[in-house]
């Protein structure tokens, strides 16, 4: 069958479905990629359990997970230079591997951001109610439920009114949370060198950046869950279409948030390591994301407030931008008529994606509630199985991209390295830890609540189980809707690879 060369029209082009175009810069993209990564939360939740798998190693773990994030990004670059497509992996698998990828690794995305915007808001409205002292309030679990489920609410009413304000809300956000771990952070090191830190603190030396310290199985884990804390950070690809200069803008927020988040990740678990001692951080490290309101009430005594509102902040800022992906994909998807047309609906006064992403709320509101109500535990297991999700749709990105730019490849070194190799290696080392997850959540004691769901642990049903509710109702719409189907896989116009106008 003969190749087609794709077409990649600009958002301009599409003025039935068109988003807001030119709504936030390079800078505000940057932030909700940062954002949507909830790198507070995300850090205090994996840093006891990673120093338990790696002692003194986490580091070089965080480190090491950075790779696979960077190469991957990397493929979000390329691929949006010649797709603005606020579909991402959607629309840029379709267009290289064909209608079938395509869709599967849309339905990926949109299933991670129902899977973690509850627990993000519950973590949020926990935090924050420590933080102004109504700890009872937090034990409540209806109570602390029925706030979570009303902030998602309202952060998604946020989403809705504008991208613009979005992006505001956004920047103060990240400020706050980034200005919160470097004071943390800060304090933490002053008290390891100063002699007046806990009783196992050890001073930080360059090789915990070697993350193949540990070695083993345990180094595995360890990345695995080093590399899921990057999750995230394409967000601010899902915005090309609302953002300036929309070709290359959102791929390098994408490119540097990534390495925004290595250096936060890097620098506040050497404060973390030395401070509290791998020890503690292994006796504690049931906690998640407790451990930092532990250790903040030793290190900053009565400030440990600062802590609090990091963690609140970040896991506040990610149930906003974790909708984002989400409901961008739904409506890319339905103005291609993969998915039924009114998700594709956009709000004639913000120029946003109003039905899909209060679709994608009200679903994610209702897997938070009825996976509550089963155990806490439940949750958590469900949100183990984000794991394999993020995993396959990263790697189905990072082969799209070789596949989509296949002809230029040989064209030059640059394009050879990092448009083909890279991606194909970042896809290659998360297929692994894909495989590796798979093994791991098929013991039902490496799960959340220990039990076992048709032989194996409940995060992995979760996730098949999700895969085939898509499979299943791909199918029932591409009987009931076949012209997206019709669609052939392409190659990239060389006219917009080399920067010409089409």
């Amino acid at each position: 069958m003969a190749e087609e060369t794709a077409d990649a029209r600009p958002p301009s082009d599409r003025p039935a479905d068109s988003l807001k175009a030119g709504a936030i810069g390079f800078v505000d993209a940057l932030v909700i990629g940062l954002n949507a990564t909830s790198p507070a939360y995300s850090l205090a939740a994996v840093i006891g359990p990673v120093v338990v798998l790696v002692g003194t190693y986490a580091p070089g773990v965080m480190l090491a997970s950075f790779v696979p994030m960077l190469l991957i990004a990397s493929a979000f670059y390329y691929l949006n230079r010649v797709d603005q497509d606020c579909g991402t992996t959607f629309s840029w698998v379709t267009r290289a591997m064909g209608p079938w990828a395509g869709w599967i690794g849309g339905w990926a995305i949109a299933m991670t951001g129902v899977l973690v915007v509850g627990s993000l808001a519950d973590v949020a409205v926990t935090f924050g109610l420590l933080t102004v002292g109504l700890d009872s309030w937090a034990d409540n679990e209806a109570v602390s439920q029925i706030l979570a489920v009303l902030l998602i609410i309202v952060m998604t009413a946020v989403c809705v009114i504008g991208t613009e304000l979005s992006a505001k809300v956004q920047n103060v956000l990240i400020l706050a949370q980034v200005v919160c771990l470097l004071i943390f952070a800060g304090v933490a090191l002053y008290r390891v060198y100063a002699d007046t830190g806990t009783p196992d603190s050890v001073d930080p030396a360059i090789d915990w950046l070697n993350p193949f310290g540990a070695g083993g199985a345990p180094l595995t884990a360890a990345l695995l869950l080093g590399v899921f804390i990057y999750w995230g950070w394409e967000s601010a690809v899902n915005l090309s279409e609302e953002t300036e200069d929309p070709a290359t803008a959102p791929g390098k927020a994408a490119i540097w948030s990534t390495v925004v988040l290595l250096v936060t990740y890097v620098s506040v678990a050497f404060a973390v390591v030395a401070y509290a001692g791998p020890a503690f951080l292994a006796d504690n490290a049931d906690e998640e994301e407790f451990v930092f309101a532990l250790l903040a009430n030793q290190a900053l005594g009565g400030w440990d407030w600062i802590v609090l509102v990091a963690v609140s902040t970040s896991a506040l800022a990610s149930t906003q931008t974790t909708i984002i992906p989400a409901s961008r994909t739904a409506l890319s998807m339905a103005r291609r008529q993969a998915l039924p047309r009114h998700f594709a609906h956009i709000s004639p006064r913000f120029r946003t994606p109003d039905v899909s992403t209060w679709w994608v709320a009200g679903i994610a509101i209702a897997w938070y509630v009825v996976v509550n109500q089963i155990s806490e535990n439940a949750l958590f297991d469900s949100l183990t199985a984000l794991s394999l999700l993020i995993a396959f749709y990263y790697a189905l990105t990072g082969v799209a991209c070789a596949v989509y730019y296949r002809r230029h490849l040989t064209e030059s070194l640059h394009n050879f390295l990092l448009i083909g190799l890279g991606p194909l290696v970042g896809a290659g080392l998360l297929a692994w830890l894909l495989v590796e997850s798979v093994q791991d959540m098929a013991d039902p004691a490496n799960s959340y609540t220990g039990t076992s769901w048709f032989g194996v642990g409940p995060p992995l049903v979760i996730g098949i189980g999700i895969t085939l509710a898509g499979v299943i109702i791909m199918i029932v719409w591409r009987l009931r809707a076949p012209a997206f189907w019709s669609e052939r896989p392409g190659v990239a116009d060389p006219d917009l690879v080399h920067g010409k106008e089409s």
